[in-house]
């Protein structure tokens, strides 16, 4: 079977955050691993990338780490006992501070809560285990009524409309995890609860001079119905179907994911498809077949990655999950192309781009063409590649670290270092002997190659059907 193309995101947690677990998860297909900064501290966030780190140097792969920032999410308070279970019609109190809560009411970590909800505001606890209806309000307490009896735990989350919340994008504790992030020098930051393409510039602010690609996490009504600012300054995108599906009816949910994805496609922007893929796998060893499916259609919508959450993170079979959603996705990619999301024009809006499509339409017109092997300095070329989707593998070689572990969520680009070149001839040859010394192409087989030329210069200009092997000119 050739590459698998699409990409596997694995969370860490108490379940995985060993080296052997870790090195689990990378043989078992993952390519990215998110370090969730809503849960531990910064010391024990920089043991998970560092151990990230110790095994893809063990292995000789390139291995990223995606932080995810905690986002202005509300919780409940600490409970008195637990679970609490609520019933139907029974009388709920979020207070802005108080003793642990029991049946009569609980505190809730935004003391504004008050001041942004209105009578008749749906409340939902848990992702919606509960579900609240607001009666009054009452100083700085917000009287609420349940309409779906359900149980909670301490820390539950506390979902009410985002367009309502006066929250800040960034908060406190945001800023402080980006710091601990860029410090430790992570491949990628995801930001919660985005609402517009705004919030990025403020996140973008924050970095400095020490940058990372943005991830920004389709969670709230507001990002999507402003789905095109929110593209325009993210890196990437996250369909976040956890939090997105408490926020919006779940029966929107199918659709707005194909949606997302082809729109984050027009853009070339990569985009991760995100919570219970395999929820069941938790607690059982095989997924269900209805998770297998929703694998497999997040496959064929165009999601250049997918990532498990609770599975990988606190469940009981980790490595067992990551093998089926990557065994899941490759037989999608083998056996059902004629069902795959149709392809999104072309738009070329420079060189490098239009060179980026006449590489894939050379290897689409030759089917003895292997591979598409590019140069890249800052992994735009490769970035441009993966968005036509062509039916070869993309090999990108980067002398640049921190760019070939960014290019592991891109769909179908399987980063290899290589030296500087001096010349356009040197860089040919180093990708010519780079896809030999890794088994990825035999002498006289043809790959289409694009890069900048000469060597070094800004921008892709040269496409190249090369024979591996033969002469470089």
């Amino acid at each position: 079977m050739s590459p698998r193309r699409a990409k596997l995101v694995c969370t860490l947690g108490p379940a995985s955050a060993g080296p052997e677990s870790v090195r689990a998860l990378a043989e078992a297909g993952t390519e990215v691993f998110r370090v969730n900064l809503s849960h531990g501290d910064a010391e024990s966030h920089g043991e998970l990338v560092r151990t990230v780190r110790a095994v893809a140097d063990v292995l000789g792969r390139e291995l990223a780490v995606m932080a995810d920032l905690p986002g202005p999410k509300i919780r409940i308070g600490e409970l008195a006992a637990e679970p609490l279970s609520l019933t139907v019609g029974a009388r709920f109190v979020l207070r802005a501070a108080g003793p642990p809560g029991d049946v009569e009411g609980a505190p809730t970590t935004y003391p504004g809560l008050a001041h942004d909800v209105r009578p008749g505001d749906r409340v939902l606890l848990a992702d919606g285990a509960v579900e609240l209806v607001v009666r009054e309000i009452v100083g700085e307490d917000v009287v609420t009524e349940c309409v779906r009896a359900g149980s909670i735990r301490s820390r539950a989350g506390l979902n009410v409309p985002a367009e309502r919340l006066s929250l800040p994008a960034i908060t406190p504790r945001d800023r402080e995890g980006l710091s601990c992030a860029l410090d430790l020098g992570v491949d990628l930051v995801a930001q919660s609860f985005v609402r517009s393409g705004a919030d990025l510039i403020g996140l973008r602010a924050l970095m400095g001079e020490r940058t990372a690609p943005i991830v920004a996490k389709i969670e709230t009504r507001p990002a999507v119905d402003d789905i095109a600012s929110v593209l325009a300054e993210a890196d990437a995108i996250m369909v976040a179907r956890g939090d997105l599906g408490v926020e919006l009816p779940m029966e929107e949910i199918p659709i707005l994911q194909k949606e997302l994805l082809l729109a984050a496609r027009s853009r070339g922007k990569p985009a991760i498809v995100a919570t219970q893929m395999l929820e069941s796998m938790v607690h059982a060893p095989r997924p269900t077949r209805a998770e297998a499916s929703d694998v497999a259609n997040a496959v064929l919508d165009g999601a250049d990655a997918l990532m498990l959450s609770a599975e990988t993170a606190i469940g009981e079979f980790p490595v067992e999950a990551a093998r089926a959603a990557a065994r899941i996705a490759q037989v999608v990619e083998e056996r059902a192309g004629g069902f795959r999301s149709a392809a999104t024009p072309c738009a070329h809006t420079d060189d490098a781009a239009a060179v980026a499509h006449a590489a894939a339409q050379v290897a689409a017109g030759a089917p003895d063409v292997v591979a598409i092997a590019c140069f890249t300095g800052t992994g735009r070329t490769a970035a441009l590649l993966s968005s036509e989707r062509p039916g070869v593998p993309i090999y990108a070689f980067s002398p640049e670290p921190a760019v070939r572990r960014s290019l592991a969520v891109r769909w179908g680009v399987t980063a290899l270092p290589a030296r500087l070149p001096e010349d356009t001839d040197e860089m040919i040859g180093l990708m010519d002997e780079g896809l030999r010394a890794a088994g990825l192409a035999r002498d006289g087989d043809p790959v289409v190659m694009a890069a900048s030329s000469p060597a070094g210069k800004t921008g892709t200009n040269m496409l190249k059907v090369h024979h591996i092997g033969g002469a470089l000119r």
